[in-house]
């Protein structure tokens, strides 16, 4: 049996990329990006004008000047037809050019404004000076800049930097196969008829939408019933996968036959049972193809806990992502510790200062999950009960 610590170390350890695909930018929205990007033009592209106001020359102000004739409007998007002349300035917008021959914009609440005049009255302000209001060309990026330089998630962020870049395509990590196959003569689907010893087969609908959440589908599917001839031949056709998801029939009892099944397969087991609380009975192995095979406790709670922390990380390191280390928080109440191992249950980070509220729990059967938890927070298998303010590792779901 590995700790959770070691356990991670060889799961990251089998790490491969799967391959890049160009996608539309309509569909690169919550894909991992895969490749650098460079600026295009300077950016802004002009000066622009940050507030509306007037544009005018500071030498004019300086040499006394304070009433000015608007010789011109400036819209967003427009140039003036003509050049300023002594005591002349331009109306202009937010976002506007500002003209060659202006170099400084007044806001309109600064100054006094006639029909076709404008006037700066009495001793100027110390912050008045040349460029004032004025984003600069270039400032924020140069033609040619390092834009993104390492993959990272496309949030609403990054797409409209990709738009603004005039990206209407964009290089992103390939989405890997994944199988997913549930275990268990219990086990009923969702709509089916259930006897009174029976369950429904939840783990399929959260895994999947556990993995859309990291824009993967699954490619293929199926239930397995605990009988090892007929487990061995649903198993077969997932072993080209390059994730295979296998949950329930991985304990210790008369019917978990997954570890035994996968072995006689040729999965390569890298363990067998992890020293923490949930998902202690996990398995995890590589097929004679190289995909990546992790089977998960069948218990809910436990194979959503299993998913969060050994899966999805893994995903991300193929994609290239940095590892997301976890924070340390409070407890917004004390902890006792229930077993010798690491214990991570569900919690919510919420509050400022930001703590962490344990969410209602009834061990890893119970079908709410920590429903309304956004972390899983760590109690070491190294510590006793905790007080309230005890900090403590969080591994964010986000």
């Amino acid at each position: 049996m590995v700790n959770f610590q070691e356990a991670s170390e060889i799961v990251f350890a089998q790490a491969r990329s799967w391959g890049t695909e160009e996608v539309l930018l309509d569909g690169a929205f919550g894909r991992v990006l895969a490749e650098t990007v460079l600026a295009d033009r300077d950016y802004p592209p002009f000066p622009r004008a940050t507030m509306d106001g007037y544009a005018l020359r500071y030498a004019d102000l300086e040499r006394g000047v304070r009433r000015f004739r608007v010789a011109d409007i400036v819209f967003a998007g427009s140039r003036p037809a003509g050049q300023l002349s002594g005591g002349e300035c331009y109306k202009i917008m937010t976002g506007a050019a500002v003209p060659g021959d202006a170099d400084m914009v007044v806001r309109r609440e600064d100054v006094g404004e006639g029909e076709a005049e404008i006037e700066v009255g009495g001793l100027l302000p110390d912050s008045w000076r040349p460029f004032l209001n004025i984003a600069r060309q270039g400032e924020d990026l140069r033609a040619g800049d390092l834009v993104i330089d390492k993959p990272c998630r496309v949030s609403p962020a990054v797409m409209g930097l990709l738009a603004t870049l005039g990206r209407s395509t964009v290089k992103v990590a390939r989405a890997p196969r994944v199988g997913l196959v549930t275990t268990g003569n219990e086990v009923v689907e969702p709509g089916g008829v259930v006897s009174l010893v029976q369950i429904r087969n939840s783990n399929r609908w959260m895994l999947m939408a556990a993995l859309r959440e990291q824009r993967v589908e699954v490619s293929m599917s199926a239930h397995a019933v605990d009988d090892p001839e007929q487990l061995t031949r649903d198993l077969q056709r997932f072993l080209d996968m390059d994730i295979l998801i296998i949950t329930g029939g991985v304990s210790a009892g008369d019917a978990d036959h997954v570890p035994a099944v996968l072995e006689q397969l040729g999965v390569r087991r890298l363990f067998h049972k992890i020293a923490m609380r949930p998902g202690k009975p996990t398995w995890c192995g590589v097929s004679p193809r190289g995909g990546m095979v992790f089977a998960l406790p069948g218990n809910p709670f436990s194979c959503f806990v299993s998913f969060a922390l050994l899966i999805a990380p893994f995903i991300h390191a193929c994609w290239g992502l940095e590892r997301t280390l976890p924070m340390a928080l409070p407890l917004g109440a004390a902890r006792p510790k229930r077993t010798p191992l690491d214990e991570f249950f569900p919690v919510r980070v919420e509050g400022s200062p930001a703590m962490l509220t344990q969410m209602p729990l009834n061990g890893s059967g119970d079908i709410r999950m920590g429903m309304q938890a956004n972390a899983l927070a760590l109690h070491p298998a190294t510590a006793g009960d905790l007080e309230r303010g005890a900090l403590v590792a969080v591994y964010s779901f986000v």
